[in-house]
């Protein structure tokens, strides 16, 4: 079984808290992290002048904060499929 590897190309903030990626296949994602920031590692997020200083990691092909925080990019890619359980994981956090 062949498994597809997603790498973010670009991003742009759209809204608060919600990003637009946009990933090596062409496909685009808008994404609102607002109902995950929660914790030790993503709750600054939930800062938004810490939330908009996100950047493009072209190393590890995806986005990254300051604090260390980030996303595998398959995971953001099928975000629609991973959106409530980690609502519900952020919740424990």
């Amino acid at each position: 079984m062949a498994y597809q590897i997603h790498s973010i190309i670009a991003y742009k903030l759209v809204s608060p808290f919600t990003l637009e990626l946009v990933f090596n296949d062409g496909a685009k994602k808008t994404i609102d992290f607002l109902p995950i920031l929660h914790g030790e590692m993503y709750g600054p997020l939930a800062d938004l002048s810490f939330f908009q200083k996100v950047i493009l990691d072209k190393e590890a092909h995806t986005i990254t904060w300051p604090n260390g925080a980030d996303f595998d990019p398959a995971v953001l890619y099928n975000w629609e499929d991973c959106v409530e359980e980690l609502t519900e994981r952020a919740r424990n956090w």
